[in-house]
């Protein structure tokens, strides 16, 4: 009987190379694998990363501003009206929340700021006005997703849509719009107080409203007019 038999030969030299080739080319393939999955994973990821960020380029640039903005204004009705099916004041509950020193920083805040810088102009004048009216303005959310659901598709107008006319306004909004000219009114009337009237000033009007257009103008105009004015008094003007 041979002392070994084929079933426990020792492997040989070469044999032993070859495993060690085979195991190495066996690594190295599986390293390959895992760089290709990452850089599949790293295409995929950059790929989202541009479509959200052109997302973001096509939205207007306050877009974030006003979105947080129309969230706190919806939370804001959400706790009114919770505190109102309670029977609470939401003003009393809200001041509840803010700390010492929260309030110090908003009155210092406050202090600071002034939103009424007087009458500088017409145009700037209608600007503070058309913002004061747009910020007393409180959105019906329920109106607006029925209105949605019953318009549909032409809710979002194209340039194929006709819905010009087809609006028919509530009966309510309509008595918030005249008790809101009505307020606007009694403000205007109390606004301005009547001037003690001069009988030794010139008389370079026509009515009460040209009178007090004329003051205005010459308020802030009449530095750059008064040589003229001279002029035309004098009888020496070209």
């Amino acid at each position: 009987m041979a002392s070994t038999s084929e079933d426990n030969k020792i492997p040989t030299v070469g044999e032993g190379a070859e495993a060690s080739t085979s195991s190495k080319r066996e690594e190295r393939l599986r390293k390959f694998r895992e760089l290709h999955f990452k850089r599949n994973e790293a295409r995929k990821l950059n790929h989202q990363e541009v479509v959200e960020e052109d997302k973001k380029l096509k939205l207007p640039t306050n877009w974030e501003a006003k979105k947080a903005r129309l969230e706190w204004e919806l939370s804001e009705d959400q706790k009114r009206k919770e505190c109102a099916a309670r029977g609470e004041d939401y003003n009393r509950v809200k001041l509840l929340d803010i700390t010492a020193d929260d309030a110090e920083r908003w009155e210092r805040k406050k202090k600071k700021k002034n939103p009424d810088t007087g009458f500088a102009g017409y145009a700037e004048a209608q600007f503070r006005q058309y913002q004061r009216l747009t910020k007393q303005i409180r959105p019906d959310m329920e109106r607006y997703e029925k209105q949605r659901e019953e318009s549909g598709e032409d809710f979002y107008p194209t340039t194929n849509s006709l819905v010009h006319g087809t609006h028919v306004p509530t009966k309510e909004g309509i008595d918030r719009m005249v008790e809101d000219v009505e307020r606007q009114i009694e403000k205007r009337a109390k606004y301005s107080r009547r001037r003690a009237y001069n009988d030794d000033s010139d008389i370079d009007y026509i009515n009460e409203r040209n009178a007090k257009f004329n003051k205005k103008a010459e308020r802030f105009y009449g530095k750059y007019t008064a040589e003229i004015k001279q002029n035309l008094e004098r009888g020496t003007a070209v």
